[in-house]
This record gives structure tokens, C-alpha cells and sequence, in this order.
């Protein structure tokens, strides 16, 4: 890890489909303070998937290169966060007797191993087993159970997979220059420790993270993750649908949709205009405003018609008491939080980085929810081993094992 006078330094690296961003953060006795950050587009990713290694690794050296020269620092560990639509999630549940009838940490190993115990396609790779509860003798709810007395210990886990090739894209475009990964951590998950207070999480909450690529939901109740999805669509859908619908250059939809998009046409004046750069050479043209934000609304709509679905097929919508808290570089869209309120009925507000010191005015914007996220659940997962690919080789694993075997019996 990067040493610098004052105190340890962790940095998130948010890989997204239209930027990258390497927030450089420093852990001091009372907190995180941010001390750097580097931003460069992103050329490389399609739907949050690396589709283009050589452009992503381009884009990474470009940010980081600018967080080292504002932390003043050199970056070589980095925790980075991974979505798409292959990420799956889903609960399970592992029982094991107690030793010695008190809890040790074998014990509470040993009933995770067991609750992750799922058959998995040999395709995809266990991303996180994040525990929601342990059970001693029937007794529930409890969220530490070491050193408790009990003969039988359950736990109810949340296992969140992805495919294994993803995984490995993000871990070679990192190691290519020149970082070591951490650990991989799901976005919505990150996004969630930046944005998220420990009270929303245990009235229970929907976290909605639009980023270019994807929608993440990470759904909270009781303090625990209950259910994470992924849907493939984003602020990047919102700026082609301008483009097309407007007949301008992609670059100049999204200078258009940042500067004068609206989700609610309500809200927009009758007699407002814009001017709109033309294709091919052609003049440019002017438009009502409200032909833009006709435009978007649908589109918006839709983003959060299929997140109040996910929200019903999980079953949760019942516990989220403290509503919804959206949060990306999305929703800095005018209007987006009174159309998710329309939509779903519930209560939204918008999640913006909380809880760190240093550069807040700098970070202090949904578009850097994850990238905080990433140095926050780096904090609080110093401990962690460096993020493994799954082995390859079956035989070099077993005769590893056997090995291991072999050694503790003679």
C-alpha cells in the first residue's frame, strides 16, 4: 500500500462506460480525508463490460497519473469496483455445529464456507458472501455471534457472482499499469458505503446507482444487503436517444442533455429554445427545449419502471420504510428524483458522497459516489488478501490440497 506522511492511503478505482476515476483517500484517527482524485473518459467498456483492453488500460494511466500528482503520492494497490448485466445475486443459508459450545471464528468460517456451498457454473466466480444474520439455537438477528454460547450455528448469507472472464478483463487492465487489485467489489455495494447511513440501512432502503452503462440496485433492511440487481441500461441509452432523436453528434447530446435536459417536460417553459449543432456540416438548428425533455422522460421513466419491477420480484418492497436514494453521474439530471418518486410511489432523495474529509466540495457529487465507496470499503477491509482470479488448473488445486492434507497428517 502507498505510504505517505500522516497515515495509510487507499484508492478506488471506478472503472464506468464513460469515465474513470481514481480517488486517492487518506485514513486518518478521526476518518477518510480525500486527498486526490484523476478523471479521464473511458473508451474501453461497453454496458460496464471491458470490451476494448488497450483503451481502458490508456484511459486508467490517464486517471491515475492525475491522482498521484494532486495526492503527490504513487499509487501501486487500488480496490475497483465490477458491474454488467452477468452479475447475479442470490440468498443462501448454512448450518454447523459449535465446538466447545462457544463461538470461535473457525465456527463462524466454517458456517460461511457452508452457506456458500451452491453449485456454480464453472464460468462464474463468488464476488462477495456478505452475511445478513447469524442464528445461535434458534435465536436470530444477531450480527456478531463471537464468543456467544450455543451448540448449533446458522447464518443467512447474500452471494453475489459474476462471470469470471469480466473479472479477469478488470484485473489484467489494472495489473497493466502497473496496480495491483485489492479487491473487487460490487459497485452498487461501494456506491451504498458512500451515500447510504447506517439508519437508512436498517428502515430499509433501495439504493439506486445510474451510472453510462448500467442501473445497479442494492436493496438494504435490517442493516444487511437483502437482494443487488443489474440492469443493462443508463445515462448513455439517455444521450443516443438525444443524439438520434436531435440529429447531433453524440459528444454534443451529452453537452446538450448536461446543460438543458430535464426529465419533466411539466417543468420546462413553452417558449424556451436551444440550439442544436447538425451532422455532416449542415447549420445548426434551434429546437423548443421541451422537444428534449420529451425526449428524455420516456427513457427515464422506463429506467425506473424496471427498477420498481426488481424491487416487487425481490419481494422487499414492503421493508423499504426510508425509500430510495438514487445516486451516479445520471442523476444530476434535472427533475430525476420527483419522476422516480411518480413512478414508484416511494420516497427518493439524491445520494451524495457523506461521512470523509479533505477535498468534500471536489467529491461531493453523485458521480463519485462509487469511486468514494471503493476508498471507504477499502478502510474497512484493510485486512482482506489481494483479489484472486479462480484457479485454472484443477489438477495444480487438488494436488495442492492433497499436499496440504498429506503435511498436517505426518
Amino acid at each position: 500500500m502507498a505510504k505517505q506522511k500522516g497515515g495509510e492511503i487507499l484508492v478506488g478505482l471506478d472503472i464506468g462506460t464513460t469515465k474513470i476515476c481514481a480517488i486517492v483517500g487518506e485514513l486518518t484517527d478521526v476518518g477518510i480525508d480525500i486527498i486526490g482524485i484523476g478523471t479521464h473518459p473511458s473508451k474501453g467498456l461497453r454496458k460496464g463490460v471491458v470490451v476494448n483492453i488497450e483503451a481502458t488500460v490508456a484511459s486508467i494511466r490517464r486517471a491515475i497519473e492525475e491522482a498521484e500528482l494532486m495526492a503527490g503520492c504513487e499509487i501501486s494497490h487500488v480496490y475497483t469496483g465490477i458491474a454488467g448485466g452477468h452479475i447475479r445475486g442470490m440468498n443462501s443459508a448454512g448450518i454447523v455445529a459449535v465446538k466447545d459450545g462457544e463461538v470461535r471464528d473457525a465456527d463462524m468460517q466454517r458456517v460461511i464456507d457452508a452457506a456458500k456451498a451452491i453449485a456454480i457454473p464453472m464460468d462464474r466466480e463468488v464476488i462477495h458472501v456478505l452475511p445478513q444474520e447469524f442464528i445461535i439455537d434458534d435465536q436470530g438477528g444477531i450480527k456478531d455471534p463471537l464468543g456467544m454460547a450455543g451448540v448449533r450455528l446458522e447464518a443467512k448469507v447474500h452471494i453475489v457472482t459474476g462471470a469470471v472472464s469480466s473479472a479477469q478483463n478488470i484485473v489484467k487492465c489494472a495489473n497493466k499499469t502497473g496496480l495491483n487489485v485489492n479487491d473487487i467489489v460490487l459497485q452498487p455495494l461501494a456506491s451504498a458505503e458512500a451515500v447510504l447511513s447506517d439508519e437508512e440501512k436498517d428502515l430499509g432502503v433501495c439504493l439506486v446507482d445510474i451510472g453510462g452503462g448500467t442501473t445497479d440496485i442494492a436493496i438494504f433492511a435490517g442493516g444487511s444487503i437483502v437482494h443487488t440487481a443489474v440492469i443493462a441500461l443508463g445515462g448513455h441509452n439517455l444521450t443516443s436517444d438525444v443524439a438520434i432523436g436531435l440529429r447531433t453528434p453524440q459528444h454534443e447530446a451529452e453537452r446538450i442533455k448536461q446543460k438543458y435536459g430535464n426529465c419533466l417536460s411539466s417543468l420546462v417553459g413553452k417558449d424556451e429554445t436551444i440550439e442544436v449543432p447538425s451532422v455532416g456540416g449542415r447549420q445548426p438548428r434551434v429546437v423548443g427545449r421541451q422537444i428534449l425533455c420529451e425526449i428524455l422522460e420516456p427513457r427515464v421513466e422506463e429506467i425506473f419502471q424496471l427498477v420498481h419491477r426488481e424491487i416487487q420480484k425481490s419481494g422487499c418492497a414492503e421493508l423499504l420504510a426510508s425509500g430510495v436514494v438514487i445516486t451516479g453521474g445520471a442523476t444530476l439530471l434535472s427533475g430525476m428524483p420527483e419522476l422516480a418518486e411518480e413512478v414508484m410511489g416511494l420516497p427518493v432523495r439524491r445520494g451524495m458522497p457523506r461521512g470523509i474529509g479533505g477535498l468534500v466540495d471536489v467529491v461531493k457529487s453523485p458521480m463519485y459516489a462509487t469511486g468514494v465507496g471503493l476508498v471507504v470499503y477499502g478502510a474497512r477491509n484493510t485486512d482482506r488478501s489481494m483479489f484472486r482470479i479462480r484457479e485454472e488448473n484443477t489438477y495444480k488445486k487438488v494436488k495442492s490440497r492433497m499436499k496440504e492434507w498429506l503435511q498436517e497428517i505426518f
